[in-house]
């Protein structure tokens, strides 16, 4: 929930006035999407967790080549992210196009964790 709130602090967003199952402003929107980006962010932490916990046990090299990884892989989602939202450049919906694509990179991420050590 910290979480949640340092980002729709971050986007200019009050968490308590977030109505997202119909969000009639830009603002309202952006909120919601920054939202959505704290509970994506969140699963993923939690499935980092238990991979990270999986790596482990196959020996240190593989955990820190997983460590290696995932900070390659948020480098990448926070680059092509701002990319995506420069098309909106200065304007009141690119924060909500950044929140948006962060939160697809990062469900995509969980799942490619949950998948990682599956079949071994």
């Amino acid at each position: 929930m910290r979480a949640a709130v340092v980002v729709a602090l971050l986007w200019g967003a009050p968490l308590w006035a977030q109505d997202c199952a119909d969000p009639q402003t830009q603002a309202d929107m952006t909120g919601c999407a920054a939202l959505d980006f704290a509970q994506a962010d969140a699963a993923l932490n939690a499935e980092y967790a238990a991979t990270r916990d999986r790596a482990k046990a196959r020996g240190a090299a593989q955990a820190d080549a997983l460590l290696q990884a995932q900070r390659a892989w948020i480098a990448y989602r926070d680059a092509a992210c701002k990319a995506q939202g420069l098309e909106f450049e200065g304007g009141s919906l690119e924060p909500m196009v950044v929140a948006m694509c962060k939160t697809e990179l990062t469900q995509r991420r969980s799942e490619d964790l949950r998948r990682l050590y599956e079949n071994q």
